[in-house]
């Protein structure tokens, strides 16, 4: 389109563009047929669709939606391509599922590995890094989980498809507090404890001097733990 041909006030092109009126209704015949599509392959791809993606499961949606895009407004564009895009989606997120069911190994390369971020009261910051999560985004998760303090894990894990499983420690120690320090209120409430734990992992520490290296992080910051 060259620069003239645009007007400010020109509401043919802006509502219907450069098609004739009629090829709304051509829309609305290829709409059903994309969706018909769409809701087959979803299907055929499994009820994991309908639950929280993996990364298969998210490159075959993304796929899928840029594929079926383009013919539903073009009116130079068949949908017969769509649908051959949607049966090799498919076929390739059926076949790796076949393969990771059959092979441990394939699934830890397709789907990704579980992770621990926190084993009994402490925070792994090698996972943590590996991961890409941070201190803050743990204590958010535990505070969202209704936990007061580190001490009250007993596993927190991250899944391979992204979300989060905790497990609660049946008998809860002194641990590094989750809740933030400018709840200095909230903080007051909490009963601190004799024992010095590591303000960034959390781990306890051991006996020796207060400025000793936290074994776990090598950091020598330390503060009360609450219980």
């Amino acid at each position: 389109m060259k620069p003239e041909d645009i007007k400010l006030w020109d509401w043919h092109r802006m509502f219907i563009g450069e098609v004739p009126p009629v090829f709304l209704l051509e829309i609305m015949l290829r709409m059903t047929l994309v969706y018909i599509i769409l809701m087959a392959s979803m299907r055929l791809l499994g009820k994991r669709m309908a639950a929280q993606l993996t990364r298969n499961e998210l490159a075959a949606m993304v796929s899928l939606a840029a594929a079926v895009g383009v013919p539903i407004l073009s009116p130079d564009r068949g949908i017969l391509p769509s649908f051959v895009i949607a049966i090799v989606v498919v076929s390739i997120s059926r076949g790796i599922a076949l393969i990771s069911a059959r092979s441990q190994k394939s699934e830890t390369i397709t789907q990704g590995r579980i992770d621990t971020l926190v084993k009994d009261g402490v925070m792994d910051l090698k996972t943590m890094t590996k991961t890409r999560i941070t201190k803050e985004r743990i204590m958010a998760q535990l505070r969202y989980e209704k936990l007061k303090h580190l001490g009250e894990v007993k596993r927190l894990f991250i899944e391979a498809n992204g979300i989060f499983t905790l497990i609660k420690s049946d008998k809860p120690k002194p641990g590094l507090p989750v809740i933030p320090e400018s709840d200095k209120e909230f903080l007051k409430q909490l009963k601190p404890n004799g024992i010095m734990v590591c303000y960034v992992c959390g781990r306890p520490r051991g006996p020796g001097k207060p400025n000793q290296e936290c074994p776990n992080c090598r950091h020598i910051n330390w503060v009360i733990a609450v219980q």
